[in-house]
């Protein structure tokens, strides 16, 4: 019998001078790193075997890399509070490339199905990309750095996200997985919100807000909700999204299950719409409600509707009733063609209005605006601001790009309606995709006097629900099969 005591453990393999001695290195390298960067440094090697698992999951499966950019879309802009100056905005494009890197690898031994990019959407999205492409060359950009630096969010986050979505995410699970996690993070934003109003903020958000907030988050002495979003406009006209969407699913499914989670959804999301005290919002709600009534063919709810809403605006821009609300009277300044902010967003627009007109190609991607001030500070375009989505583009791609722009979208929305109301068979669906087409009229509108529609999370949510629109039939499809598969049984 072999003596016991004998036998080598694997640990005795590596007991040598020279592997303690690197050891004994490793060791003090990491003392040596920790104690220079502090608890980044800390942070860092408790991440990395995280790290590691995502990007095994992230090659064994690009869908899980490409949700991952949603989670990120979502969170990222916020987390900047936390970790100042770090360049966290870079995470999604990394996402992005890692999400085709995957597909290609994954892909390496079997053919791509090309056919499915062949749709308006894509092709809509292509062109949009070259003409941000070709405004690289624009003749009188101060700036070609701030090209750079935009470009990637106006021009390309569109094509490179509807590509992802109609190669990876064609079938119903995927379209009703991006619809609840959607939904579990704005009802996420709308925890934090009433936590911020009723509770207070963390040391990091009262940083943010002392130092960069204040101004526009404090009016009256009363706080608007901002959650985890870049600042309570973004966060209020997102929530307003959510809670039209929710609420037209709501009252379009026939699942008990799906009418709970919605229901809940959309009160919880119309909430933190009013913590955040964003009058942008009435864009949202009047532009997805008007779109929804109008493609919904229930004339009983279509009247329902029309009178709701001259009943709401009555109520907002003809009376006084509880004005001594803050959050009552916050909304009905948007009823006030007096209000101070629009006055000076028309003066903003009637100066920018004599230099674009000889300008038919704007001032070049990114040399508008705040945002233009480090790239170009004594620039005309850079001392302006654009407030809006629309007098953005207009300002850095001029009226052909704003003209371009508008009317892509509108040629989608168009077609995705057309889908949906006569190419869709299952209700439940319809009012699906009803909703999210909805939504996106909802931020065009808003996007008139707010810049929601290109920000974070707003921009890769909208492209997204875009390509989700083109591919209904085949969903329909899918669920027709699956009745006729359980009525067979």
């Amino acid at each position: 019998m072999q003596d016991p005591f004998a036998l080598k453990s694997g640990a005795s393999r590596i007991s040598s001078p020279v592997v303690y001695f690197l050891l004994f290195a490793s060791l003090v390298g990491i003392g040596y790193f920790i104690a220079d960067q502090g608890i980044l440094a800390v942070a860092a090697f408790l991440v990395l075997p995280f790290g590691f698992f995502f990007l095994v999951k992230v090659f064994e499966n690009p869908v899980f890399c490409f949700f991952s950019v949603y989670v990120v879309n979502f969170v990222v802009l916020g987390l900047n509070r936390y970790m100042l100056d770090a360049p966290l905005g870079l995470m999604v494009d990394g996402l992005l490339a890692l999400t085709y890197i995957s597909l290609i690898f994954h892909n390496f031994y079997q053919k791509i199905d090309w056919s499915r990019l062949n749709n308006m959407v894509v092709i809509a999205a292509i062109i949009w990309a070259a003409y941000g492409l070709m405004e690289v060359v624009n003749p009188i950009v101060v700036s070609r750095s701030a090209w750079l630096y935009s470009a990637r969010g106006v021009s390309f986050y569109m094509l490179m996200t509807v590509i992802l979505v109609f190669l990876l995410l064609d079938q119903y699970k995927y379209f009703k997985a991006f619809i609840y996690m959607w939904a579990f993070f704005e009802v996420a934003g709308a925890l934090k919100a009433v936590i911020q109003i009723y509770i207070g903020l963390d040391p990091y958000e009262q940083y943010w807000l002392n130092v960069i907030g204040y101004s526009t988050h404090v009016l009256f002495g009363q706080l608007r909700a901002f959650s985890f979003f870049s600042d309570a406009g973004q966060f209020g006209a997102s929530q307003a999204h959510m809670s039209m969407v929710a609420g037209i699913i709501f009252i379009t499914t026939k699942s008990n299950r799906e009418r709970l989670i919605f229901g809940i959804t959309a009160v919880l999301c119309f909430w933190g719409m009013i913590l955040s005290g964003t009058r942008g919002v009435w864009g949202v709600l009047a532009g997805a409600g008007a779109f929804y009534l109008a493609t919904t063919r229930n004339y009983k709810l279509f009247i329902v509707g029309v009178v709701s809403g001259i009943l709401v605006f009555s109520f907002f821009r003809y009376t006084y009733i509880g004005q001594g609300i803050y959050f009552i009277n916050r909304m009905r300044t948007a009823f006030d063609p007096k209000n101070a902010s629009l006055v000076i967003r028309l003066e903003n627009r009637a100066k920018l209005r004599p230099y674009l007109a000889t300008r038919p190609f704007g001032g070049g991607i990114g040399n508008a605006g705040k945002k233009a001030i480090r790239f170009a500070p004594n620039a005309f375009l850079s001392n302006i601001a654009t407030d809006s989505w629309y007098v953005e583009i207009w300002a850095e791609q001029g009226v052909v790009g704003l003209a371009l722009h508008l009317s892509l979208v509108a040629m989608i929305l168009i077609k995705g309606a057309y889908i949906s109301m006569f190419r869709v068979r299952d209700p439940a669906l319809q009012g699906k995709m009803l909703a999210i087409l909805a939504g996106i009229f909802g931020i065009m509108i808003s996007s008139y006097g707010n810049g929601v529609f290109g920000q974070m999370p707003t921009g890769i949510l909208v492209y997204s629900c875009m390509a989700f629109a083109f591919m209904a039939p085949k969903f329909d499809a899918e669920i027709q099969a699956s009745k006729e598969n359980k009525n067979s049984k």
